[in-house]
Formats: structure tokens, C-alpha cells, sequence
């Protein structure tokens, strides 16, 4: 069955270090942008080099170091952003200058007080001017969720006309709803001329918890590059999570579409980045939170202690993940008790569990979880 690849474009060291307190020193950036290097990110997004002198730096260093991705600085549509870039990036085995202006209407009024023509002229001009420096040019219409399709269609097609080689449909504020992302990239996959010369991209935020599910819409209706961080990180409510778009197309084979990625390197990839950044990674957090493979339901563990499949979609050695967590509460049952105690070294029958159980009932009312070891102090409690 063929597969189509989707190419992995990075921003946790751009959007993702945007959120507040997360700030990353070159050091910290590095190891990060190696790390990316090996999970097998296409595209890493290394900063915004004309923001900083200090962001100008981290990006010409990483652009030194990374030996397989592409690596990309962000700029807005004006000259001397396009020339810092470059010069940042000029160490790059593969420099990518990522240009672009805000197309909706309310970004045309209220922040560029500009008209619908002169926005075009301004991008074409920013792509025809990056294409001086380096042949890969990606263009973003800011605020392409609440464009419309139409007038974000002309926008594409002159910048596309101009060179450009990626075009980023940006969800901006996270408005869009999946059917309308979706229906927007097929728009303009079926309406921009010169579109088979470009991939169009999906760069979606999650202020309405919407991320994940646009960007799945978008690949299935044309778009080959999702933009995205490690542990969903970003602005305001955070932007697409990369360990869920990746294991959303490995778990569906149905949808023909795969990564480069590495999975087994998704949960350290996670625990690092959380780590430098100093941000936390909620418990619940699909594929990668401290919960996404434990179970403390009684029914939910015997379940899975006789087929890890009857509750788990995901193996979680595929993640990086050790194994499964049998969490033992107050809700846990006799097998999950069997099974733990085991695991420390007491094989109990039928009888002798019934009555370890019944203390265990009672130390698991008085704590929110047992440790392994709790187990020997419940079993001489019970008096076997």
C-alpha cells in the first residue's frame, strides 16, 4: 500500500519558546535542535533571527550544527528581516527563509492599514526577495483561518508565481473548526494555479483545543507539511502537538500518510523539552503525559493485564514508554492487586487474595495510591 509522507516541520525553538517564562539559552537550544535532528524532524524552525541579537546566534549555531533537517528562520515581509535571516542561516546544509504578511481582513484593516492589492504586492515582494538568498522560501498568510478563501487563493497563487516552495495556512487564533480547515486546503489545492509547484502547509493553534484535529483535516484533503511542537507548546493555549499528529497517521494506516519520525524517541524527546523549558507536561496529555498508558480502574486493569489491547490503541514501547502502569487506588480490583504483589515476589491463590484484598481495601481509603512498598505491609496486615 503506497504511503504518502508528510514532512515534520518543527517550531518548538520559535512558537513553542514564545510562551511566557520558557525563554532558552543557545546552549539549551542546541541540544534541543540535536535531538530534533535525530527523531527525524524535516524542518526545524531554529528562531526569528532579526528579534534578537541573542536569537540571531541560536539560529546561526544550529544552522552549524544540524546535519539532516532543514533549518528555518522566521521573518515578516520587510527587507531587512529577509537579510538577517539569511545571513543566519547561511551555514545551513538546507536554509529555509520562512516570509509571510498577516491576509485577513480584520489584519489588513487593523494592523497593516493597508488594502487587499497591496498585501499581495507586499508578499510577492518579500518571496521574490528571499529567492535572492536561498532557493527554499516558505510564505505564511497570517491569519489564513478567518481568510477568505477567495482573496487567500490570489494571495497564493502570486507568491507561488513569485517562488515560493511551501505555502503555511496559518490557524491563527484557533477559530477554524476540522471541517472548515480541511475544506479551505482543498479549496485551494483545487483552485491556485501552480499549486503541484509548492506543498501547502498546516500550522494550526489550539485556543479551542482544536490543533490536532485541523491539522489531521488539512493532510486529508491535500496538505503534506504539519507545523507543530513537541508537547504542544505555543502561544497562548499552544500549537499542534507532534507526538499526537505522528501517532495519529501511524495508528491509521487507513489514511496512507507517515512520518520520518522516530517514535521510540517521542517520550524522551518529550521529557527534555519539558525539562529545559521548565514547562510541565500535563498527566493527561495523549501519548506522552505520566498517564497516557497507566489504568486504575479495576475493570479497565484486569483488561488489560490479560490483553494490553482491550484498553490500549498504542504499544507503549512504540513511544519510548517502558511499559504500562497498573496504578493500584481504591478503584483497582483483585487482579491488578495480584498482579502487583507478584511483581514483588508474593504469589497468592484465590483465598489468601480475598483476604489481602480486603486490607488492601482499607490502606487504599486511607491513601490515593499504593506503592510496591506498601504490598508487604498489607499481606502481614492480613495475616495469612
Amino acid at each position: 500500500m503506497a504511503t504518502d509522507q508528510v514532512q515534520i516541520f518543527d517550531t518548538t525553538l520559535r512558537d513553542g519558546e514564545q510562551v511566557p517564562g520558557c525563554k532558552l539559552d543557545t546552549k539549551n537550544k542546541l541540544i534541543i535542535a540535536e535531538r530534533l535532528d535525530l527523531l527525524g524532524v524535516d524542518i526545524i524552525e531554529a528562531g526569528f533571527p532579526i528579534s534578537s541579537p541573542g536569537d540571531f546566534h541560536s539560529v546561526e549555531e544550529i544552522a552549524k550544527l544540524v546535519k539532516n533537517a532543514t533549518v528555518c528562520g522566521l521573518t515578516r515581509s520587510v527587507k531587512k528581516d529577509i537579510e538577517v535571516a539569511a545571513d543566519a542561516l547561511k551555514h545551513a546544509k538546507r536554509p529555509r527563509i520562512h516570509t509571510g504578511i498577516g491576509t485577513s481582513d480584520s489584519h489588513i484593516k487593523y494592523k497593516f492599514n493597508s488594502t487587499r492589492e497591496k498585501i499581495i504586492e507586499r508578499a510577492v515582494a518579500a518571496v521574490t526577495y528571499a529567492k535572492t538568498f536561498v532557493e527554499d522560501v516558505e510564505f505564511y498568510a497570517e491569519d489564513a483561518g478567518r481568510t477568505d478563501n477567495e482573496f487567500l487563493a490570489r494571495v497564493c497563487e502570486a507568491v507561488v508565481k513569485a517562488g515560493a516552495t511551501v505555502l503555511n495556512i496559518p490557524d491563527t487564533t484557533g477559530y477554524c473548526l476540522p471541517e472548515e480547515y480541511g475544506a479551505k486546503i482543498k479549496y485551494l489545492k483545487e483552485n491556485v494555479t501552480g499549486i503541484d509547484k509548492a506543498t501547502l502547509s498546516c500550522h494550526c493553534h489550539n485556543d479551542l483545543g482544536l490543533a490536532t484535529a485541523n491539522s489531521i483535516a488539512g493532510i486529508i484533503n491535500g496538505a503534506r507539511q504539519i507545523e507543530c511542537t513537541i508537547n504542544g507548546i505555543g502561544e497562548r493555549a499552544g500549537n499542534t502537538s507532534l507526538e499526537e499528529v505522528v501517532m495519529i497517521m501511524r495508528q491509521h494506516p487507513t489514511l496512507k500518510l507517515d512520518t520520518n519520525i522516530n517514535s521510540k524517541l517521542l517520550y524522551d524527546t518529550s521529557r527534555l523539552v519539558s525539562e529545559s523549558m521548565g514547562m510541565m507536561v500535563q498527566p493527561n496529555k495523549a501519548v506522552v503525559g505520566a498517564n497516557a498508558f497507566a489504568h486504575s480502574s479495576g475493570i479497565h486493569q484486569d483488561g488489560v493485564i490479560k490483553n494490553r489491547e482491550t484498553y490500549e490503541i498504542m504499544n507503549p514501547h512504540d513511544v519510548g514508554v517502558t511499559e504500562s502502569a497498573i496504578v493500584l487506588t481504591a478503584r483497582s480490583g483483585r487482579a491488578a492487586l495480584a498482579y502487583r504483589a507478584k511483581n514483588v515476589g508474593f504469589e497468592l491463590d484465590k483465598l489468601q487474595l480475598d483476604k489481602v484484598y480486603q486490607e488492601f481495601l482499607k490502606f487504599a481509603d486511607l491513601q490515593k495510591e499504593i506503592s510496591d512498598n506498601d504490598i508487604p505491609k498489607i499481606i502481614e496486615a492480613a495475616k495469612l
